[in-house]
């Protein structure tokens, strides 16, 4: 069964991926932050928010077609 907590995150967390795929990594990072308030177990979201920081500190290339480039394994 799906908890409200979860349902709630679930749906922050493809808000912020509407606007992490729109290169709005600051508002991305608003609906993954509150996702992972809302969901501490949500690790998808925590991830998200990684990404997001690094984005707005480096920002990716204008042909930036949504996918993240591991730096290491």
């Amino acid at each position: 069964m799906i908890t409200e907590a979860k349902r709630k995150a679930i749906k922050l967390f493809a808000r912020g991926r509407d606007f992490y795929k729109k290169r709005d990594f600051q508002e991305a990072l608003k609906y993954f932050s509150a996702a992972y308030k809302t969901d501490p177990t949500d690790e998808p979201s925590n991830v998200f928010i990684a990404r997001c920081q690094e984005y707005i500190d480096n920002p990716p290339d204008e042909g930036w077609d949504g996918v993240y480039g591991m730096k290491s394994k």
